[in-house]
């Protein structure tokens, strides 16, 4: 008996330093995949999340771009571009909510993953993208502009991953941000970006899926 006991005196607090360190590795790791600056999932960790998330055929994928970003961080400077990422960030992490994911691909790039259970995902969005284009609370008001939204439905085009949703969100998104229309839903913004050429005057052409394979 005394032996049994003298193990587990031994093991014990070598099971509790084992316990402490793999909570460390695993805040760790939720830290390499939370952006920085908003708070986000990065792209890694949020290809994880989306992935399973779109196994629902009534997932919808979203892509969010802010407008005239590099004009307000010339104007402003970068402290102002900084706190209104941060402030979209917030706003699409609020409607996303706990059953979807929302991240920042990089720069002034968000994509977000909502189950649409009540099909209502089109007047949300119109509603959000008003949201968007508030003023961050405790900046000059001169320091607003509207956020350009794209989106695509799982059920719409079945068989495609994530990139190839993030494609066709990006494409409606690209055409809402140069028809000033606000929200795209995929399929129109295919056939208007082809007749205008695509990001052209904004970031240049662009004919792959946004690239998740780096970090943001």
């Amino acid at each position: 008996m005394s032996a049994v006991l003298t193990v587990l005196a031994t093991a014990g607090p070598l099971a509790a330093g084992w316990s402490a360190h793999l909570y460390v590795l695993r805040r760790r790791l939720s830290t390499a995949r939370r952006d920085p600056l908003t708070g986000l999932r990065t792209r890694d960790g949020f290809t994880r999340r989306a992935t399973t998330l779109l196994k629902d055929e009534r997932a919808v994928v979203l892509l969010a771009d802010v407008d005239r970003f590099k004009q307000i961080n010339d104007t402003f400077g970068h402290a102002a571009g900084d706190a209104l990422l941060k402030a979209t960030a917030d706003r699409l992490a609020h409607y996303v909510g706990p059953t979807g994911v929302a991240g920042r691909l990089g720069g002034d790039e968000f994509a977000a993953v909502v189950i649409d259970k009540h099909n209502t995902v089109a007047d949300l969005l119109t509603v959000l993208h008003g949201v968007l284009a508030r003023p961050a609370a405790g900046l000059d008001p001169a320091v607003h502009t509207t956020v350009s939204l794209g989106w695509a439905r799982v059920a719409d085009f079945p068989g495609e991953d994530l990139s190839g949703l993030l494609r066709r969100a990006d494409e409606a998104m690209y055409a809402a941000k140069q028809a000033r229309a606000g929200v795209r839903r995929a399929g129109l913004g295919m056939l208007f970006a082809t007749l205008t050429g695509r990001r052209s005057g904004r970031r240049g052409a662009r004919t792959t899926a946004p690239d998740l394979g780096r970090a943001a």
